[in-house]
């Protein structure tokens, strides 16, 4: 059972506003996310951070059983000592952990190396799912071949590579595969063995090297590194025991939301605590995922945004602009772009993700999570290395799509504009709307109509299961507003409520 916020619309009453008004969908939830499942070792203790300044409320994740539901705020503050004559708070003890990780990351971080990659060369990928399909597409573009390790047969990304080997990613062998036959090695998602990558890095050209992988696999290491970058995040504490969730609920009081550090994407391993009542199970259910555990306080918020940036080993970093992602049932819904936040807000959400992208010197894309307080301050939520569902509007919405920047980032090619070049709605295909959206696409009304034209991409999967992600359509309009039309008429989405 999800957990509804008090006074919470049904989702298609949401729906048949989201793009109208003002408010909008402002369903809160936690985007996109495939954390680590491999052994990490155990983290430095992280004291909770004293940065209390704002009320707390939950924002809807996925279940983990009946009684779960995620409400994830997770939230870093925009302040610098480079940017600003007032430096973010952070402590002498997670400054020191923050070194700690950067310190055991970088032994398996690429060499800096600056070759260029050119086109005809072929690129590795770790990974076989949707997002290593969409890479491949707009690779082979630009005349890159392209090689997929994924243990599944038929991947997404093995229908449209030159060669898909199919193995674990932790199987050395097949890794040592992929190098030999790749100039360049990236990867798709975080699930990835961090290991298998460290050793890639060893034999292999990775310009991402291992060190962003094992910081963003683990929560506690990147709330670390982003408080590294002089950005702040909620109060949070790791929890080691029952009793350690109990003294930290009763200081960050409820609701507040515990986590596994790892594992845990679209709310899946996360329980929000309403009461201490909850404490004994909460602890004992998570507890099962044998990784480190930890509790965050909520931050109240308006809207919740997204913004990609890319980072090439040269240095040269460019940031897409920001997207307003809406959840349904903790799975990211739709993405409106232009997003629906002040030009003030626009420039500093992507100025934080390029402080983000250059702190961490990450190689390839990056993509921020973030909330938007009633303030008008916004809040890193958690970071993904990767290319990212809430930035698929830019394949045909922007003047270089993310695939094609992730592409270029990685061989170290000058990155692409990042233009918006037509508002734009992306909204996710799940398994249950495919029958209809087969019959509507086969039909003589799914063309261009009511000044919205559907773009559609479908992945490839071989079953259509509920709640699995199977495609998106982007719905290029010269007014968003439209897209809410649209989406109605076609009757797609009828089964959200």
């Amino acid at each position: 059972m999800t957990a509804k916020n008090s006074g919470e619309e049904t989702a298609k009453a949401k729906l048949n506003v989201s793009l109208t008004g003002s408010e909008g969908l402002n369903v809160a939830g936690q985007a996109e996310r495939a954390d680590s499942e491999a052994a990490v070792e155990k983290s430095v203790r992280v004291q909770p951070n004293t940065f209390t300044g704002h009320e707390t409320e939950p924002g809807q994740d996925a279940n983990v059983g009946p009684e779960i539901a995620a409400q994830d705020a997770n939230p870093a503050a925009l302040t610098s000592a480079k940017n600003t004559s007032t430096a973010a708070p952070t402590s002498a003890q997670n400054t020191s952990t923050a070194a700690q990780d950067a310190a055991a990351g970088a032994a398996g971080a690429s060499s800096a190396q600056h070759k260029v990659i050119p086109p005809g060369s072929t690129i590795g990928v770790l990974g076989g799912g949707q997002l290593g399909r969409m890479l491949a597409l707009a690779g082979r573009n630009m005349g890159y071949r392209f090689v997929t390790l994924e243990p599944g047969a038929d991947s997404p990304c093995g229908q449209v590579a030159d060669r898909q080997i199919q193995a674990s990613y932790g199987d050395v062998d097949a890794a040592r595969e992929l190098a030999r036959v790749s100039d360049v090695i990236t990867y798709e998602f975080e699930n990835v063995d961090a290991a298998v990558t460290k050793l890639l890095t060893q034999e292999a050209y990775v310009p991402q090297g291992s060190a962003l992988l094992y910081t963003t696999q683990h929560r506690l290491r990147e709330k670390r590194a982003i408080e590294a970058a002089g950005v702040r995040v909620a109060p949070y504490a790791e929890i080691a025991s029952e009793e350690d969730l109990r003294a930290a609920v009763g200081k960050f009081g409820t609701p507040c939301v515990l986590k596994t550090a790892t594992g845990g994407y679209d709310g899946k391993g996360q329980w929000v605590i309403r009461s201490a009542d909850e404490i004994p199970d909460a602890f004992a259910e998570l507890s099962r995922a044998g990784t480190d555990l930890v509790l965050e306080q909520f931050i109240r918020f308006e809207k919740e945004i997204s913004v990609i940036a890319a980072r090439s080993p040269r240095g040269e970093v460019k940031a897409f602009p920001a997207a307003e992602n809406i959840h349904v049932e903790n799975i990211l819904h739709m993405s409106i772009v232009p997003a629906r936040i002040s030009a003030s807000v626009q420039e500093e959400a992507e100025r934080l993700a390029i402080r983000i992208a250059e702190s961490m010197e990450a190689v390839g894309l990056i993509a921020v999570e973030m909330f938007l307080t009633r303030d008008g301050e916004l809040f890193v939520n958690e970071l993904a290395p990767r290319p990212h569902n809430s930035g698929h509007y830019t394949m045909e919405a922007c003047l270089t799509s993310q695939f094609e920047q992730h592409v270029r980032a990685i061989c170290n090619l000058p990155l692409g504009p990042t233009e918006l070049l037509t508002p734009v709605v992306m909204v996710n295909v799940l398994g249950e709307h495919m029958e209809p959206l087969l019959k509507w696409f086969c039909s003589e009304e799914s063309a261009a109509s009511g000044g919205v034209t559907p773009k559609l991409h479908l992945y490839g999967k071989d079953e259509a299961k509920t709640k699995r992600k199977m495609g998106h359509i982007n719905l290029l309009t010269d007014d968003t507003a439209k897209a809410a039309e649209w989406m109605e008429r076609t009757g797609i989405w009828d089964s959200i409520r």
